[in-house]
């Protein structure tokens, strides 16, 4: 009898030993791959198993996770025996820190609006059982003069001290109500950026000794990614051109990325990966098409989603860190990646969270352009070379010369050729007069047409302490008919271009050197007609 219960009392024990069990642990956001829409999130944790099979269970994840792109390795004397993702719609989420100080704040001011409302009430009490009180003394008795201004004293004094009283809490409880709306739409507008059910990865592990565990987990979560702003700044016409690589990162994940290592990537996942084929293209006769059945579509779209999931595991990349400076640019197969060392914040508000990727000194060639049929001022304009090696993508450039903010342009490297141009605005300094000659301009009628002679002179002068290059722009009418004869009689020496009639004159100046140019051009037409736009 002893025997079989002891036997009974050891395979409880070795089937406690061997049950499953579950445990939650924490982790903390060590790294992100901010790609130009989704980031990849990796998280630390770590834990200690008993011998035998446990689910680790790592909780209060985003619910913007994708569990396709869910990756889990570690460390520690244990089996990997498969993970799982759910959601959780029980547990309230991990409260960010944000929240709770909203939160905390509107207790206080609850608090308080209650605790003044309620001096009102009291004050507007105590002010009916004085109106309540008036009849002094009883209705047999005299007061004396003396004794009704002491009451009259008393009513006017009190009334007035309770009015007094009352336009103060008035004042404290609109002040404390406004206060409360606001943070109830700050907390409704945090609130809203986080989901209430949130994401949960269980992890089965076998450990045949138990011992310490270390889990790295990684997934691709929504709502996240960057855009490129570029910073270009001139310091003068002989140094070069510095242009700085900046991102706006943004997320609505509802996880803050607190002191996390961010590597920002040119890569889509949303766009796959997969190349596409062509099918034959066929022609034939008009026939009726048979429609096609809705099963058919479905299994159309499940196809086209496989091959969209594919596309996206494909792009994912591991980041990278530099120590020896604050960015490392990292040239993968297919996109670039910049590593950035130092640790970076960005809560999940929406709010873009601006950082700086890499500088560049790029050498710049400095030309004046002027086009003094519309604008007498020169603008000085820097065409930068070597930029194909900076792998930049389009967006917003602010531009600044000799430190002030001069204006903004827009960077499209799959526009540009082999020099990017940046107007770094105007230069008073280079002085331009342009006026019809009178002399030069005539009307003529000759046989049974018209003709007009048109002459302009454009005056320059470089007022700088050194030597410029400016290019003078220009244009003669150009004819949308055959009756119609445009012919420039004299170039000044320009560049001409019949098809859009722009003329165009580069010249080098010296530091203080004027110079002149004149140009000539007949129109010829029916003496009959009439010309618009001459």
């Amino acid at each position: 009898m002893i025997k079989r219960i002891l036997t009974g009392l050891f395979a409880l024990i070795a089937g406690v030993g061997s049950a499953q069990t579950d445990r939650r642990v924490e982790s903390k956001i060590t790294e992100v791959v901010v790609f130009l829409n989704r980031a990849q999130v990796k998280r630390e944790a770590q834990t200690r198993l008993e011998p035998g099979k446990t689910n680790i269970v790592i909780s209060g994840l985003t619910a913007q996770l994708d569990p396709q792109s869910i990756q889990v390795s570690g460390k520690g004397n244990f089996t990997i025996l498969g993970i799982a993702h759910r959601q959780n719609f029980i547990d309230e989420f991990n409260t960010p820190p944000t929240i709770k100080i909203l939160k905390d704040s509107l207790e206080i001011y609850e608090s308080q609006l209650i605790i003044e409302q309620g001096l009102k009430e009291i004050a507007n009490k105590e002010e009916q059982l004085l109106m309540n009180n008036q009849k002094i003394g009883g209705a047999e008795k005299n007061l004396t003069v003396a004794e009704l201004k002491a009451m009259a004293d008393f009513y006017r004094s009190r009334l007035a001290e309770i009015g007094l009283q009352r336009v103060q809490y008035d004042k404290k409880i609109k002040s404390l109500q406004e206060k409360k709306s606001k943070l109830q739409r700050q907390l409704r507008e945090q609130n809203d950026l986080l989901n209430r059910n949130t994401s949960e990865v269980v992890v089965s592990l076998q450990s045949s000794g138990g011992g310490t565990a270390s889990l790295n987990l990684t997934y691709v979560a929504n709502n996240a990614g960057w855009m490129p702003i570029y910073d270009i700044r001139a310091t003068g016409t002989s140094a070069p051109v510095q242009v700085n690589y900046k991102a706006q990162v943004h997320q609505r994940t509802g996880e803050d990325w607190r002191d996390v290592r961010l590597t920002l990537s040119t890569a889509n996942p949303t766009l796959g990966g997969n190349r596409p084929y062509m099918n034959p293209w066929y022609i034939d006769f008009l026939q009726p098409v048979a429609v096609r059945s809705p099963l058919y579509k479905r299994e159309a779209a499940a196809k086209m989603l496989d091959g969209y999931v594919a596309g996206a595991a494909l792009d994912r990349e591991e980041d990278s860190v530099s120590l020896s400076d604050y960015t490392q640019v990292l040239q993968t197969t297919l996109n670039t990646e910049f590593a950035i060392s130092l640790p970076y914040t960005v809560p999940s508000s929406g709010v873009p969270t601006v950082v700086d990727v890499v500088k560049h000194e790029l050498a710049a060639k400095y030309t004046y352009y002027v086009t003094p049929k519309l604008d007498t001022d020169a603008f000085l304009v820097a065409r930068i070379g070597g930029w194909e090696e900076l792998s930049l993508l389009p967006g917003e450039a602010n531009v600044f010369m000799e430190g002030t903010f001069v204006g903004k342009t827009y960077i499209n490297p799959e526009e540009v050729s082999d020099s990017l141009s940046v107007s770094l605005g105007r230069d008073k300094r280079i002085v331009v007069k342009r006026e019809k000659v009178k002399d030069l301009t005539s009307r003529k009628l000759v046989s049974s047409s018209q003709r007009e002679s048109f002459g302009f002179d454009i005056e320059v002068r470089n007022t700088r302490n050194e030597a410029v290059t400016l290019v003078i722009e220009d244009q003669i009418p150009v004819s949308q008919n055959s009756q119609i004869e445009v012919t420039l009689t004299e170039s000044g020496g320009g560049k001409y271009e019949s098809s859009s009639g722009k003329l165009e004159w580069r010249l080098g100046l010296k530091a203080g050197e004027q110079k002149k140019i004149q140009y000539r051009y007949e129109v010829k037409y029916p003496k009959d007609r009439k010309i618009s736009g001459l």
